[in-house]
């Protein structure tokens, strides 16, 4: 059914801006988790590392720049408002800010292309928490699908994979491994969704699109206590496997994020980059989506479903996910650490 909005809200994780914003930052992360104060500590040094200040604040707002510019350009003419889970500008602010400027009914573009709990559910856990905290008038929000097999997602991946294949010497190339990453998840976690399966049918249709079938669907940032089993395997063990095995050159394409935020800049470009180092590997990391006009004009797409009834365009047979998430998809039924 067509609704009538007045404005589109870009739904993020959120991350600290300064040295004295990431312990505050972590602890609300954290809150309620039952991780290690050691493991906080220890990522609390991947963003001291990096001055204390995520990347992903400002490949948001460069985000909502790019889709701004389209919006006004190509229509529909809806205000952008950003919010975050985690840090400023706060969900509950955003939506009071939305509400005495007249928003009434919002859609919320959510900055993770796959089901989960903290991929989707806890995003619609966190609208109607603002919703209650700021009262009577607080906007109606309705968030957009998710989009891991939409052609403004795979084809840039897929694009990014090629330039990343391309600065393998030719005649070694085809020999090349490329490494999906996705952040992890409690296996749990993996059960109650589509997180897993959403995930291998992206790589699947990135390789196609690209012509390079020699892959793998790895993961990466786990988090939680050593005990709870998470997906895997993990990035770096996959790297010494690798080795094992004779491969040199390999592409790491992190797919189960859309712009090069921390988990991206440490977790590949600093750890598992060390790693590969140590063996000897030739690693090149491909990009990610961030504001490829694909990727900025699939979320106008996404929102002409909503507004226009316009088609649903998917790659592959999984067809296009759902615009209203059941009751009982992706529960959490086990403590971790947010994917971001």
């Amino acid at each position: 059914m067509n609704q009538t909005y007045d404005a589109l809200i870009i739904l993020s994780f959120g991350g600290p801006e300064g040295m004295d914003d990431v312990m505050p930052f972590l602890e609300n992360v954290l809150s309620g988790r039952n991780v290690p104060k050691e493991r906080m500590m220890e990522v609390a040094e991947h963003y001291y590392h990096f001055g204390g200040v995520s990347p992903i604040n400002e490949q948001n707002r460069a985000l909502m720049a790019a889709l701004k510019k389209v919006l006004e350009e190509h229509g529909p003419h809806l205000p952008i408002y950003r919010g975050n889970r985690n840090w400023h500008p706060f969900l509950k602010d955003t939506m009071k800010q939305m509400m005495d400027g007249g928003v009434r009914r919002a859609l919320a573009f959510v900055t993770s292309a796959y089901s989960s709990y903290s991929g989707c559910r806890q995003y619609l856990e966190n609208i109607e928490r603002a919703r209650r905290e700021v009262g009577e008038g607080a906007p109606h929000v309705d968030k957009l699908r998710a989009f891991y097999n939409h052609p403004g997602f795979i084809v840039p991946n897929a694009e990014n994979l090629i330039t990343a294949l391309n600065h393998i010497p030719e005649e070694r190339r085809n020999g090349a491994r490329v490494c999906f990453t996705a952040h992890s998840i409690p296996l749990s976690f993996a059960q109650t969704s589509s997180y897993q399966t959403q995930l291998e049918e992206t790589c699947r249709l990135v390789a196609e699109h690209a012509g390079h079938n020699r892959w793998q669907l790895v993961f990466q940032s786990r988090s939680g206590p050593p005990q709870v089993p998470w997906l895997g395997p993990d990035i770096c063990d996959h790297l010494r496997d690798l080795k094992e095995e004779g491969v040199s050159h390999l592409v790491v394409a992190p797919v189960g994020f859309i712009s090069d935020h921390m988990e991206v800049l440490y977790d590949l470009d600093t750890e598992a980059r060390g790693v590969a180092a140590e063996l000897g590997m030739n690693m090149i990391r491909s990009a990610t989506v961030g504001t490829h006009p694909a990727f900025v004009q699939m979320i106008r797409e996404l929102i002409l479903e909503r507004t226009n009834g316009a088609p649903k365009r998917f790659m592959g047979t999984r067809g296009a996910s759902h615009d209203t998430c059941r009751t009982d998809c992706c529960l959490r039924r086990d403590e971790g650490r947010d994917e971001g």
